[in-house]
Formats: C-alpha cells, structure tokens, sequence
C-alpha cells in the first residue's frame, strides 16, 4: 500500500463553509489556482442539494505518494506531469485525494458534467485526486489569493481563457491559410480541368470528323445527317454511316450499328462500313453485299457483330434500292411526310446465315424523303411499335423543313422523354427530281 498522510475528516453545514474549507485544504498544499476552482466547484456541484436541504457535508482530505509511476487518467486530465530541467519525466508527484460522502438520495452528476471529473471509492465516496505540483504552503494562503480567493480563481480562469483565446486565433489564422491555398490549388484544379474539357473535345470534334464524311454533292439529291451521342462523355460510339459515289454515279449509303458502346464499338462500326465500301467499288451487287462483307469480316475478326442497312439511289431514274441486314426498316414518305416503313428481312453481320433477304425497290418522285436511321431514334422509350408511330408524326411535322435543319428537329422531337439512352442516328434523302 502507498504511504498516506491523512489530513482529517471534516463537516461543512453550508455551501460558504464548505467552499472556505476546499480553499484552505488546496491552498494548505500548493493546489493550483485553477485546479482548486475546478475542485470547489465540482465538489459544490454534487453537496449543494443536501446543503440546501438542511443537511451536512463530510469531506475527507488525504495526500497520497504513489509507489511508481502509474498512469492515472483523472491526474491526467487535471495537468500533464512535470519534468526535471533537463526534460526527463519527475518522480511521481504526490496527490491530494479529496472525497466526498453523498448524502442519502442525493443526485450524483456524471462525470462529464462536473468541471473535474471524479470517481467513486470503494466506500461509495466521490473522489478526488490532484497533483501536488510543489511544496504547500506554511501560512494557509496561496500565492495567488491578492484580492481573496474568488479573484485569484477569476484571475486564473480568465488568463486561462486567455490562453485559450490565443491559440484559437492562431488557429484560426492557419485555418485561414490553409482555406486560401486550398482555394488557389481548387482555382488551379478547374483551369486544369477546363483545358482539360477543351482539348478533349477538339479531340472529339477532330475524331468525329474523320469518322463521319461530309455529304457528297449529287445533283438531284439533298443529303443530311445528325448524330446524338448516348450520353456526353461517350461522344462517339457504334452509330456510324458512310456515303459516297459509286462510278456509274449511283449513290451508294452504308448504315451500321455495332453491338456495344463506346470506342469499342467504333472500332467494329468502322470496320464493316470500310469492308462494305471496298466490296461497293469493287462492283459487288447490292443483294450479296451484306453476306459478302459478314463472311469478309469473319475472316479476319469474327468477333465483329453489327447491324446493316444499305441503300442505293440512282438520281437519273429516282430508283431507291435497300438491302437489310438485322437493322431497322428505313422510312419512305411523299412530300407530305405520308409514307411506310420498307421492311426488309435479313441477318447481320456476325448473325447466323448474315446477308439481305431480298432487295426491296422504291421508285422516288420529286419531294418524296427517306429516312435512315439507328435504332437509338425509335427505340427511346422502350416501345418499338410507339416509336415508328411518334417517327411517322415527327415526319409528317416536318416534312416542308429544309433538309440540312430536318435530321436534327425530328431526333430533338423524339428525344423529348429518354428512357433508355442509346446512339443515335439519322439520316435523311430527298430526291429533288433528276438533274438536268
């Protein structure tokens, strides 16, 4: 057991004399100015109820020297241990252990609602234990009492208020700094990432660019094409479609929808559009040209699967010849936007048994439109059937619009609710009557 020096057993019958008595047990052996306050008013805190009701308060006062340096968490919270001059850890200092008989039924606050925090003895005492950071004092006053006890205590709390105050401001100053080079490196973020935005989509412009050719100039024909990516950070995707002039001045249109999404299904768009123009040149009929390009293709990369749709017009007649391939029906109307829809049967590429069915044959007249298109246009809100409906009344809506403006309103026309997002494309032939 640790050597103890009892100080006494005492009773307070009021808030005044117990108040006096903790002064003078602290300022007997050196407790701090700001510890004793902390003491006087947890131990007030707890007595005051039996006080006021007419009852007394047994205190009990002992200083206690540990036998070794053990860790004790309430001595800890009080002050942080001292140190010898040449900064090693002190001996283990003594404690002023003060408990405090409750009186029967009297409320106990937690210990997170008393200034210091005490514990509960063996005996059912609160206690508490305070370092003794030097010798007591002889006389029964402490150092700090000029003016009396209450002032040395406010003297002692508001300098360690002002304590307190100083390092907020500090604090606050470096949150300030902090603050202001995380705004600047924020600032610097953004710029990055707007040079970023404009680089990438001078990229995606250039890529667009390259992949889709700019309409050839036919007399006799008025071409135009809008493409609606999925969404803006895939700005190219499996859509893709190529027109061009065969020799016998027949133009000659490829649509392709790859399977996939993003610059995968570019990479296979791109290939069976560039094997369909190569077959197209080099004189291959229209009714083999899907099979011959799906058995091309397996050849070299059989993973490739795309839908086709391919289309011949011959401006001098106004013949429209389609082929199909697993695609969606191209639509053909008057100058009025009344027309149907050319359904074609046919598999596509990378399908079992891939090639058109048949040829289906239309005769244009002057004013009469064809529409090309993927399935992302039809297809938006799920419903097939309800989307060449809304297609059929987008057409008829715009039908007297130029032909450059009309792609783009009727895709902005069906998009007008999205339930499910996918690439998509639109092109559209008017024939505007054989060229002189």
């Amino acid at each position: 057991m640790p050597p103890e020096h009892a100080t006494g057993r005492h009773t307070a019958a009021s808030t005044d004399a117990l108040r006096t008595l903790l002064r003078s047990l602290c300022d007997r052996h050196g407790v701090p100015v700001e510890s004793r306050a902390r003491l006087v008013l947890s131990v007030l805190t707890v007595a005051r109820p039996c006080l006021d009701d007419g009852g007394t308060a047994t205190l009990t006062a002992s200083v206690v020297m540990p036998a070794g340096a053990v860790a004790d968490p309430v001595r800890d919270a009080i002050a942080e241990p001292a140190a010898d001059p040449d900064g090693d850890p002190a001996e283990p200092r003594p404690l002023l252990v003060v408990g405090l008989r409750p009186c029967t039924d009297m409320p106990v606050p937690a210990d997170t609602e008393l200034p210091l925090p005490a514990v509960t003895g063996e005996d059912g005492d609160l206690v508490w234990r305070l370092p003794l950071p030097g010798p007591p004092a002889r006389d029964g006053t402490g150092p700090d009492d000029r003016g009396g006890p209450e002032e040395a205590e406010l003297r002692a709390v508001l300098a360690r208020s002002d304590v307190l105050d100083r390092d907020q401001r500090a604090l606050k100053h470096e949150l300030a700094e902090t603050n202001r080079g995380v705004l600047a490196m924020y600032v610097q973020l953004e710029e990055r990432d707007e040079q970023l935005r404009r680089a990438h989509a001078v990229i995606f412009r250039e890529l667009e660019d390259a992949l889709r050719p700019p309409p050839p100039s036919v007399d006799g024909v008025e071409l135009a094409v809008h493409y609606a990516p999925a969404g803006v950070d895939t700005p190219v995707g499996g859509d893709l479609y190529d027109w061009l002039v065969l020799p016998d001045g027949t133009v000659h249109i490829t649509i392709v929808d790859a399977v996939g999404h993003g610059v995968t299904s570019t990479r296979t768009a791109l290939a069976v559009a560039h094997t369909v123009r190569t077959l197209a040149l080099e004189g291959h009929p229209l009714p083999e040209l899907v099979g011959h390009a799906a058995r091309t293709l397996a050849r070299i990369t059989p993973a490739h699967m795309a839908t086709v749709l391919l289309a011949r017009f011959c401006p001098r007649t106004g013949l429209l010849q389609l082929a199909n391939g697993s695609h969606p029906p191209a639509l053909i109307t008057d100058a009025a936007g009344i027309g149907d829809f050319a359904r074609i049967r046919g598999r596509g590429i990378g399908f079992p048994s891939p090639g058109s069915a048949e040829v289906e044959s239309r005769t244009l007249r002057p004013g009469d439109l064809a529409l090309l298109y993927t399935d992302g246009l039809t297809e938006s809100r799920k419903d097939l059937d309800e989307g060449e409906r809304r297609l059929l009344a987008a057409t008829r809506r715009h039908a007297a619009m130029d032909t450059a403006r009309l792609p783009a309103s009727i895709v902005e026309e069906m998009h007008t609710e999205v339930l499910h997002q996918d690439d998509t494309l639109l092109l559209a032939l008017r024939y505007t009557g054989p060229p002189a």
